[in-house]
């Protein structure tokens, strides 16, 4: 994982010390020395997260953060708040004037990477919402941005699982005024909670007895409804290394134990809100572009809408020195399906293809119908380890289950993967489908049912 972090600090030394630690895990690091140089930089760079000192002259870094949520332009991108401050009421202004997270000063090696990596995972998310926007053309951007300002964060429907119900009372009395809070004391139900409600944050207690408190978090990430709503982890202090994890896993926040009324309901608010504005941003997309740019049959995008937004990200991943991938998915004997079966049953089978693609790629993954039974699968951020994992879940998705089609019997469907990585010098949109295109061709004469990589 890589990304471009700003570091505000307008003392050298927290500077140096805070670049040091950001290079040696490879991010490129940019360096503002005042609250108006952040500005600018941020205004005029790709900037993916910044690291804001509060305690400096001429303006603060509280003052900082409310520039940057408040500019269209640079409202998307988050902020962690770095301070030798530490009582409750700092922290809940910073959140209330929009950082996304903060840490205390002398900054700890474990925290400071948990922390930025969690938030470039979600600054790389809302990156492809707003690049979808920028494909579509039709999408304004700044329209659906604009929207954040309208969004409110009242009667938030909250899942708070915790097994020690006086605990759970006390939480939950501090988050009822202005949210709708239901209690679950048995994690083992999470799934089923989730299931049956609207909810748009989960509170996790760590001391769950003889339940794992990141397995739930797992599970919940595995649902449908769960892969982008937000978990808050509620922990002591003993259970600071198994926070981390839980951020690695995709948790969004933590506030620990004895928890302060203000702050958690200052985290709260920040996780309601980003959780709506992302609803809103997919909604936007999603309606402008429908009819324009997503297949009929299988809903997924089409090629023209792949063609356009792949020019646009291989030129973002070379502008960046990023890595992507790009999947190329053929489905085997498809003409003998048709021609044995009719179309109908072939269409019902492409429809079925199209929600295991679905099911079995990552949130920021583009899928789309190429033509015909092809289908290709763009993958930022993805080098090659991270891409055979997706590939090889795709291929075995199709392959391990029979088809239910309407057929008189199911009917076992393969696929040939072809994979090609942005590692050539010079590429361009039609070198790196060339190379999955030839990397197909290979998976295809090599026996099928199989991914192929395409060596640049």
């Amino acid at each position: 994982m890589t990304a471009r972090v700003l570091i505000v600090d307008d003392i050298p030394t927290n500077v140096r010390l805070l670049e040091a630690r950001l290079t040696a895990e490879y991010f490129e690091v940019l360096t503002a020395t005042s609250g108006r140089e952040a500005l600018a930089i941020c205004d005029r760079a790709d900037i993916d997260l910044v690291l804001l000192d509060v305690m400096m002259p001429e303006m603060d870094g509280f003052e900082v953060c409310r520039r940057l949520k408040g500019n269209l332009k640079t409202h998307h991108i988050p902020v962690v708040m770095v301070t030798a401050l530490d009582q409750p009421s700092d922290r809940v202004r910073g959140l209330e004037v929009g950082a996304d997270d903060f840490l205390t000063k002398p900054v700890d090696d474990i925290q400071l990477m948990a922390r930025v990596k969690s938030l470039v995972r979600l600054k790389a998310l809302t990156d492809e919402l707003r690049a979808r926007a920028q494909t579509g053309q039709q999408i304004a951007v700044e329209d659906a941005l604009r929207a954040m300002d309208s969004i409110t964060t009242d009667n938030g429907r909250i899942l708070l699982i915790e097994t020690d119900q006086r605990h759970a009372e006390r939480v939950a009395g501090y988050l009822r005024d202005n949210n709708e809070v239901e209690v679950l004391t048995n994690p083992s139900d999470a799934v089923l909670a989730l299931a049956g409600g609207d909810f748009e944050l989960v509170l996790v207690s760590m001391a769950l007895g003889e339940f794992d408190a990141l397995r739930i978090c797992s599970q919940i990430r595995t649902l449908e409804q769960g892969r982008t709503l937000p978990i808050i982890l509620i922990a002591e202090d003993v259970d600071r290394n198994r926070v981390v994890r839980g951020l690695d896993l995709g948790v969004n926040d933590f506030i620990m134990r004895p928890v302060e009324r203000n702050e958690l309901s200052a985290r709260v608010r920040t996780q309601i809100r980003r959780q709506r504005y992302a609803v809103e941003l997919r909604e936007s997309v999603n309606h402008t572009l429908a009819l324009a740019v997503t297949d009929e049959l299988t809903g997924l995008y089409n090629r023209r809408y792949f063609e356009r937004h792949l020019s646009l990200m291989l030129g973002k991943a070379q502008e960046q020195s990023r890595d992507m991938a790009l999947m190329l998915i053929d489905m085997d004997f498809f003409k003998a399906v048709n021609d044995t079966h009719g179309h109908d049953i072939g269409d019902a089978v492409l429809k079925e293809f199209a929600l295991r693609l679905r099911r079995n790629i990552r949130g920021v993954d583009l899928a789309c119908r190429f033509g015909g039974e092809e289908f290709v699968v763009l993958m930022p951020d993805t080098d090659f380890r991270q891409a055979q994992s997706v590939a090889e879940r795709v291929r075995q998705a199709v392959a391990e289950r029979p088809f239910e089609a309407g057929a008189q019997r199911p009917l076992n469907i393969t696929v040939s993967v072809g994979v090609a990585l942005n590692d050539a010098e010079g590429d361009t949109p039609e070198l790196v489908l060339k190379r999955a295109d030839i990397a197909l061709y290979r998976a295809k004469r090599e026996g099928r049912n199989r991914v192929i990589f395409d060596a640049a």
